[in-house]
């Protein structure tokens, strides 16, 4: 007697491949958190407890991996970024940015060192920066409202003082403890909230 086929039972290649590729990213997402900037394929499949055939096949397309990753971590930054502000004032609102950038910043710091280091050759990384950077300032306009948006060049320095790239150079060139690159950023702002309020 013939079977008749089970089109709602999931195809088991299909299902092993899909749960290879998560381990895949949950791997690299582990050695890249742990400081390594670009994970051999060899690191990748003992990490991932796959063949290096597996690695080797989903590595060929490097922009989806990252955008797996990508996806991953917007998922747990979002809640810190889209919380509502407290403070009435542009003042309050800056420390409150600072404090959230700080987090997320520091969360986000080994992955923005992998993926800077593997941009050049990816439109997928090019694009997500430029995406990065429109949505810091936009926060960043938001934060200190219009009219504070309106001084171009005091804003530009204020989007530059708590910017990535600053965090970076405070926490890695400089080697300063994430406490302390957060009272830098602090003290920048203060800086050019007071140059704003005397005139200059």
């Amino acid at each position: 007697m013939l079977q008749r086929k089970d089109n709602n039972r999931p195809d088991g290649r299909r299902v092993r491949g899909e749960d290879n590729r998560r381990r895949i990213v949950d791997a690299l997402l582990k050695l890249v958190a742990a400081g390594t900037v670009s994970p051999s394929a060899e690191q990748v499949a003992t990490e991932a407890g796959v063949g290096l055939r597996t690695v080797f096949r989903h590595f060929a397309d490097m922009d989806s991996l990252y955008r797996e990753i990508s996806e991953r971590m917007t998922a747990e930054i979002q809640p810190i970024v889209q919380r509502p502000h407290e403070a009435d004032d542009w003042r309050g609102r800056i420390v409150e940015l600072i404090d959230r950038r700080a987090q997320v910043f520091e969360r986000l710091l080994p992955f923005k060192i992998a993926g800077d280091a593997h941009r050049h050759g990816s439109p997928f990384l090019t694009t997500e920066q430029s995406a990065i950077v429109k949505t810091l300032r936009q926060t960043l306009r938001s934060a200190v409202g219009p009219k504070f948006a309106d001084e171009k060049l005091r804003f530009e320095a204020l989007d530059q003082a708590l910017s990535f790239e600053a965090w970076r150079r405070l926490r890695v060139d400089q080697g300063l403890s994430a406490r302390d690159a957060r009272a830098v950023m602090l003290l920048a702002s203060e800086a050019l909230s007071a140059a704003r309020s005397s005139g200059r």
